[in-house]
């Protein structure tokens, strides 16, 4: 197995009242181009490359590195916070989606060449 890629929807948070919509997500992990890091993007080509432990830490407790920020919300949900020069994106996850990531980063190896 090489990269994992792996589909998501997510809410992106606001200041409005109401429920944001769900918007597609794409996970990404190489272990060929690094295996410390994994890859977020977001609908609108935006893209933040994170370490993958950045990510396992802040299902757990709240972890930053740079622009990124995750931390645990409640049982059920997750939390990224990315900055840019453009402003900051909050997007919410279910936890379970994530966990299931991490996973297939684990068992994930370079091929052999």
């Amino acid at each position: 197995m090489s990269v994992v890629e792996q589909y998501a929807r997510a809410h992106i948070v606001t200041d409005e009242a109401q429920d944001p919509p769900a918007v597609p997500v794409a996970l990404r992990y190489d272990p060929e181009a690094d295996p410390r890091r994994v890859r977020v993007v977001l609908p609108g080509r935006h893209e933040w490359v994170f370490a993958r432990d950045l990510l396992e830490q802040g299902l757990r407790d709240p972890a930053a590195a740079g622009d990124v920020r995750i931390w645990p919300c409640g049982r059920a949900q997750a939390v990224m916070e990315f900055r840019s020069a453009r402003g900051v994106v909050v997007v919410q996850f279910d936890t379970r989606t994530l966990i299931r990531f991490l996973r297939r980063t684990y068992t994930a190896t370079p091929v052999a060449g």
